[in-house]
């Protein structure tokens, strides 16, 4: 799984249309969060109850699976593997909990400065939102400043906050610059990815 998406020059034109990037396409809803998973803000503000029993139904479909692989989810080798996978699918997702305003945190800044700042090989790891199993890779970030810019480490983490989410490629990429691109204003944007799914093919269908 490998590929490019970027957001280049100051019109906001999306590579690969002829449309400019409109409002309602805007990954900043006014909360800060972003889309295309508006429902799960409530992850943000659970208690501790809620958040424990949404891991408990988590692991209670994941013992259904497991039976119906044919395992016995009472075994020894399985028997908290339930929570231990609804645990980390917590974590894997935890984008879903981050706010693009508590990412940033302040770190704007007035700068007169516009030479294009460039971050290379992020390390990113997400989960296919078409089979849920993982893809890694790396991206890289440039801009071209328009007498701001953002702090060079909120650059990985907005990278590492839309790569926690049930995603594919082509839209992480082009919600990380749409991101950068309502942030900062700059005079253009470009974000480039590299990845790879586990599963490189398609499961067989007879």
């Amino acid at each position: 799984m490998s590929g490019l998406q970027a957001l280049l020059s100051h019109s906001g034109v999306h590579s690969g249309t002829s449309s400019p990037v409109s409002r309602t396409d805007s990954p900043i809803d006014i909360d800060g969060l972003s889309w295309p998973s508006i429902g799960t803000r409530a992850r943000r503000d659970e208690t501790q109850e809620q958040k424990q029993a949404r891991i408990d139904k988590i692991a209670g479909a994941v013992r259904v699976i497991l039976e119906n692989l044919g395992e016995d989810p009472d075994r020894e080798g399985l028997l908290k593997t339930p929570d231990r996978y609804a645990k980390a699918l917590m974590f894997f997702s935890k984008g879903y909990e981050e706010n693009i305003s508590d990412v940033v945190n302040d770190a704007l800044f007035e700068e007169d400065h516009d030479e294009m700042v460039i971050v290379k090989d992020v390390d990113v790891f997400s989960l296919c939102e078409h089979h849920l199993v993982p893809f890694t890779g790396k991206i890289s970030i440039g801009y071209i400043p328009n007498r701001r810019v953002i702090g060079l480490s909120k650059l990985a983490r907005l990278a590492e906050m839309f790569s926690r989410r049930l995603q594919v490629q082509e839209r992480m990429t082009k919600q990380l610059a749409m991101a950068l691109m309502e942030l900062l204003k700059p005079q253009g944007v470009a974000v480039v990815m590299e990845a790879r799914q586990v599963l490189d093919k398609e499961p067989h269908n007879p």
